[in-house]
C-alpha cells in the first residue's frame, strides 16, 4: 500500500513537470518556427530591397519618367531575369507608371489602396502576399518609397517560394528528441524530489519532538500534509508577528509617501533608518552635487543648524522630559525656499522634516512687490487728476476752453487708472482663482479673427497689416476671455511700440497629443536684447516714458504669460534676424 502511494505521489510530480515542459516546448517550438520563418522572409525581402534600390537608382540616373521613356526599364528587367521578378513603379497618387508584366499600364486600376503601397507610404517599407487582380496569380509583394515614386518588386508566390519560406524539418526532429531526453531526466529528478520531501517530512516531525535524524526514511502518502501541519504549528506565532509588523510598516510607508514634506529618521549613530521619496528629492534640490543620498545630508551647509542642534542635545537627560526638543529654521537655495524642522528623541535618534515652501514664499514676495509697484503706478494718474481738478477749482477766471482741456486730461488719466485697476484685477484672478474660470472648446481661428476685427480701427490708423494664418479646425480648450486677452495684448503691444507700416502674422506651426503651438510675429523695431528676459515681469517697461505716453499699464505681457500658463502652456520671445519680434507659445488642445 505504501509503495502504491509513493508511486502515485511521484507520478503526480512527474505529470506536473511533463505538463509544464510540454507547454514550454510548444512555446519554444512556435517561437523558433516563427523566428526561422521570419529569418527567411527577411532574406527574401533583403533581396527584393536590393532590387528595388538598384531600380530606383536606375530610374533617377536615367531620368526615365522625366524623359517619358518608361520602356528603358525593360532592359533593367531583363538584367533581373534570374530573379524572376515583376517590377512596378507607382506615383504617390497610386497611378501605375510602369509594370514589367503589363504593357498597357493605363488600363491598370489605381494601386494606392494596395496594402504594400499604404505601408510603403507610412513606413520605411511594405510587403504582402496576395492574389494579383491584374495578372491573376499569387505574388509576394515588396514596396519601398523613393520620393516621388514607389518601387514595387514582386516574386511569383509559387512552390519554390513557399518551400523557401518553410522551416527546416530537422528542427522538429530536434525538438522531439529534446522532449524525450527531458522526460527521462525529469523521471530521475522526481525520484530525488520524492525522497527529499519524505526526508523533509521526517525532519519536521523529529524537529517538533527535539530528536536528531540519522536513519533511512520511509515514504508515506501523507508527507505534504504532515509537513504543512508541523511547519505551520512551529512557525505560526512567528509568522503572525511578522505579518503584523509588515502591515504596520506598510502603513507607515504609505503615510510617509502621501506627505508633501520630506521626512527622514536617523539613529544616534546618524544612520538613516527610514525616509520617504520627497526627502531624497529635496536634498538633491538643496545640494550642488548630483545624485545625493540621504546619508550625505551631513555635508550640506544649509542643514548645519539642524545638526548643531542635534549635537547640543547629546548630553541632556531626557528621563524627566515629556516633550522632545525641537528646532526649526528657513533658508533659500537658488530659486527654492525650504523650512527645516528637527526633533531629537530619548534614544538620541532624531527626525528631520524638509518642507518646500517656495510657492507660498514666492507668492508673498510677489504680492509685496506688486503692492509696491501698484502704489507707484497709481501715484502718477492720481496726482495728475488731482492737479487738474485743483487748477479748475482754484482759478475762478480760467477760460472755458482751458477748463475743457483740463477735464479731458483728467478724464484720460482716470481711463488709464481704470485700465490699470482692470489689469491688476485680471492678473490677480488668474494667479489666485484660476479654477474659477470656465474652460470650453474654442476655435482658435475664429477667436483671433474676432480680436483683429475689434482692433481694426487702430490697425488701420497705424497702417498695420494683420494676417490670421491659423488653420481651420484648430480647437483649443480654454477660457474665451483669457485666450482673447492673450492675442489682444500681443496685438496692442505691437500697435503701441512696434511702429507704423508693419506686418503682423499669427499662425499655428505644430500640434501634438496635448497642445497646439502658435507663433506671433511683427516686423517692427523689436526689443533690445538686454530687456528680453524681463518683458514678462509686472510693470516692466523697456522705455518707461514712452510706454506711459502710449497708455500702456505695464501688465499686458505679464497677463499674456500667466494666462498661457493657466492653460498648461509656455511662452518664449526672441528677436528676428530681419527685424521684428516673435512670440512662440502653446495652448492645451481640446
Amino acid at each position: 500500500m505504501a509503495f502504491y502511494k509513493e508511486q502515485t505521489f511521484k507520478r503526480r510530480i512527474l505529470f506536473s513537470y511533463i505538463t509544464l515542459f510540454t507547454v514550454f516546448t510548444v512555446v519554444i517550438f512556435l517561437f523558433q518556427y516563427e523566428r526561422e520563418k521570419q529569418y527567411k522572409i527577411d532574406q527574401l525581402e533583403n533581396t527584393l530591397d536590393n532590387i528595388s534600390l538598384f531600380s530606383s537608382r536606375y530610374i533617377f540616373q536615367k531620368n526615365v519618367f522625366e524623359a517619358n521613356q518608361p520602356e528603358q526599364l525593360d532592359s533593367l528587367v531583363r538584367l533581373l531575369s534570374d530573379h524572376n521578378v515583376r517590377l512596378t513603379v507607382i506615383d504617390t497618387t497610386g497611378l501605375v507608371l510602369y509594370d514589367s508584366e503589363v504593357g498597357d499600364v493605363d488600363s491598370m486600376e489605381n494601386h494606392l489602396q494596395r496594402p504594400e503601397i499604404q505601408k510603403a507610404l507610412n513606413e520605411p517599407k511594405g510587403s504582402n502576399i496576395r492574389f494579383s487582380t491584374t495578372t491573376r496569380e499569387n505574388y509576394y509583394y515588396y514596396a519601398k518609397y523613393y520620393e516621388p515614386y514607389i518601387v514595387r518588386v514582386a516574386m511569383l508566390y509559387d512552390v519554390e517560394i513557399k518551400n523557401f519560406l518553410k522551416t527546416n524539418p530537422l528542427f522538429i526532429v530536434f525538438i522531439v528528441a529534446l522532449f524525450i531526453l527531458m522526460w527521462l531526466s525529469m523521471n530521475v529528478v522526481t525520484n530525488r524530489i520524492s525522497r527529499f520531501i519524505n526526508q523533509l517530512k521526517d525532519i519536521s516531525v523529529r524537529a517538533g519532538q527535539g530528536q536528531f535524524i540519522k536513519e533511512e526514511i520511509q515514504f508515506s502518502d501523507k508527507e505534504l500534509v504532515t509537513i504543512n501541519q508541523q511547519i505551520v504549528g512551529i512557525y505560526n506565532k512567528l509568522n503572525k508577528a511578522k505579518q503584523d509588523l509588515t502591515l504596520e510598516k506598510e502603513k507607515l510607508f504609505q503615510h510617509l509617501d502621501l506627505l508633501k514634506e520630506g521626512v527622514a529618521f536617523y539613529n544616534a549613530k546618524k544612520e538613516n533608518i527610514l525616509r520617504n521619496n520627497n526627502f531624497v528629492k529635496y536634498i538633491n534640490l538643496i545640494s550642488d552635487k548630483p545624485s545625493v543620498l540621504s546619508s550625505d545630508i551631513f555635508d550640506l551647509p544649509e542643514l548645519k543648524p539642524a545638526f548643531d542642534f542635534v549635537e547640543g542635545q547629546k548630553d541632556i537627560d531626557f528621563a524627566e522630559k515629556t516633550d522632545y526638543p525641537g528646532h526649526s529654521f528657513k533658508f533659500q537655495k537658488n530659486e527654492n525656499y525650504f523650512e527645516v524642522r528637527v526633533i531629537v528623541f530619548a534614544d538620541k535618534g532624531f527626525e528631520i522634516v524638509l518642507n518646500d515652501i517656495s510657492k507660498p514664499e514666492k507668492r508673498r514676495l510677489i504680492k509685496q512687490q506688486l503692492t509696491a509697484n501698484i502704489a507707484h503706478e497709481l501715484k502718477t494718474p492720481v496726482s495728475s487728476i488731482r492737479g487738474y481738478l485743483e487748477t479748475i477749482l482754484s482759478a475762478g477766471d480760467i477760460p472755458e476752453d482751458k477748463k475743457v482741456h483740463f477735464v479731458e486730461r483728467a478724464y484720460n488719466q482716470s481711463e488709464r487708472l481704470s485700465s490699470l485697476l482692470d489689469d491688476v484685477s485680471l492678473l490677480n484672478n488668474i494667479e489666485e482663482g484660476g479654477s474659477l474660470f470656465e474652460f470650453e472648446e474654442l476655435d482658435a481661428r475664429s477667436l483671433v479673427k474676432d480680436v483683429i476685427e475689434n482692433l481694426s480701427a487702430q490697425l488701420i490708423e497705424h497702417k498695420i497689416k494683420c494676417y490670421n494664418k491659423i488653420e481651420p479646425g484648430i480647437k483649443i480648450k480654454g477660457n474665451e476671455s483669457l485666450i482673447s486677452s492673450v492675442f489682444l495684448n500681443l496685438i496692442e503691444n505691437s500697435i503701441r511700440y512696434a511702429g507704423d507700416n508693419i506686418t503682423i502674422e499669427i499662425k499655428n506651426y505644430l500640434s501634438d497629443k496635448t497642445h497646439h503651438y502658435f507663433s506671433y510675429t511683427d516686423s517692427g523695431a523689436g526689443i533690445p536684447e538686454g530687456h528680453l528676459s524681463r518683458i514678462f515681469e509686472r510693470f516692466y517697461r523697456v522705455d518707461k516714458g514712452r510706454s506711459r505716453e502710449k497708455g500702456g499699464t505695464g501688465l499686458g505681457l505679464s497677463i499674456v504669460k500667466n494666462a498661457i500658463q493657466l492653460h498648461s502652456g509656455e511662452i518664449s520671445v526672441k528677436n528676428l534676424l530681419g527685424g521684428g519680434i516673435e512670440f512662440n507659445f502653446s495652448l492645451s488642445r481640446s
